[in-house]
């Protein structure tokens, strides 16, 4: 298990299949990739001793990978997985009441056409969710309130033109790949987008009920791997608005090297500037094409100062500091052991807690804790 020195393995929860972790308080929740896993949920209180206080299963062929908590209510996704399970189950959002973890209770269940929802931001409020809707071709932009979580209220959607095939949109990316927006990340007035092999989009939500395109921009095809995440940085770096985007190491259009990190200057917000990348050193040393699931997967959405943990897949986590935003350096690291019976690890989300501890999982393995002195 070779870590940088400023890592440590604190305890391991095993919890096959994870997909997405999110701490608020002491209570951990966990969404699994897979059925009949939904969500489990722990106390880690005392990190070096987490325990399991509550699961939530699903029916074979969905899943709900994604979970997001603010306050006392928490969102989880469902989305078809696979052609099996029951078609009456449908996709859309859960809506719990968590306000005692260790029982949660169902508020209600908002359903949408199609697969489902993919993924999402939750403020406590709205949810700024990626799901499939009648009439459109691939997931789109979609806001709900749940200011009463018993009735969400759709309150505005967007997408890219040509998606709304119902609408009578003509569709042109017949042979290529459809749009799929991925998720929004909500930073002020505006959205911030991942649109999977279409790029990324910069969306003004001051008016919610009418999302107005400020800019998009799209690395695909010239680098082959879908767009991941959009994450803003809150404070300005060396006087600029810096945004980080990650591509995910998967889904290639053709054979390349891992996906690696996009730093922009977003200054100008019209005119998004990639102005540095961060590869793990020494991922890529020739340029030539690796397996999927080597490279990059997606940085935390919370993060402690200018120190932004990554999970890479094949390569754990890696903490990077992008406190000068033109030359990303990493700060530390930590390459969980493979998974019985595999080659190699699997790190699909992270995610930091207020006392600065690391949350890493693996897609087969579970939740590796982890201390720090990056930060």
């Amino acid at each position: 298990m070779p870590n940088s020195l400023n890592t440590t393995l604190l305890s391991h929860i095993d919890c096959p299949g994870g997909g997405q972790v999110w701490v608020e308080g002491t209570t951990l929740y966990i969404g699994h990739m897979r059925s009949p896993s939904g969500t489990t949920i722990v106390d880690v209180a005392d990190p070096r001793h987490p325990r399991v206080i509550a699961r939530l299963e699903l029916p074979e062929g969905w899943h709900s990978h994604k979970v997001r908590v603010a306050g006392d209510i928490m969102i989880v996704n469902h989305e078809k997985l696979g052609q099996n399970g029951p078609a009456e189950f449908g996709g859309g959002i859960a809506i719990y009441d968590v306000s005692r973890p260790s029982a949660p209770r169902l508020i209600s269940k908002w359903m949408t056409a199609g697969r489902g929802v993919h993924r999402y931001d939750f403020d406590g409020r709205y949810a700024y969710i990626s799901p499939t809707a009648e009439g459109y071709v691939g997931n789109i932009v979609m806001i709900l309130d749940l200011i009463d979580p018993a009735r969400p209220v759709e309150v505005g959607r967007w997408w890219i033109p040509g998606q709304w095939t119902g609408g009578g949109e003509e569709y042109p990316w017949a042979g290529g790949v459809s749009p799929r927006c991925h998720h929004p990340i909500r930073a002020g007035d505006r959205l911030y987008v991942s649109y999977w092999h279409h790029g990324l989009f910069i969306l003004d939500i001051a008016d919610m009920a009418r999302p107005k395109l400020i800019s998009q921009l799209n690395s695909s095809p010239a680098f082959p791997h879908p767009t991941h995440t959009c994450l803003p940085m809150p404070q300005l770096l060396k006087g600029r608005k810096i945004m980080v985007v990650a591509d995910e190491d998967v889904a290639k259009l053709r054979p390349s090297p891992p996906a690696f990190t996009w730093i922009y200057d977003i200054t100008e917000e019209r005119q998004p500037l990639p102005i540095a990348t961060f590869q793990v050193p020494g991922l890529d040393p020739d340029g030539s094409p690796q397996p999927p699931m080597t490279g990059c997967h997606q940085p935390s959405e919370r993060f402690s100062g200018t120190v932004i943990p990554f999970a890479w897949f094949a390569q754990g986590l890696r903490l990077v500091d992008i406190a000068d935003p033109f030359a990303p350096r990493e700060v530390g690291h930590f390459l969980p052991d493979p998974p019985a019976g595999e080659d190699r690890a699997s790190s699909n989300d992270v995610t930091i807690d207020d006392r600065g501890l690391i949350y890493l999982i693996d897609r087969i393995n579970g939740v590796d804790i982890i201390e720090t002195s990056a930060f």
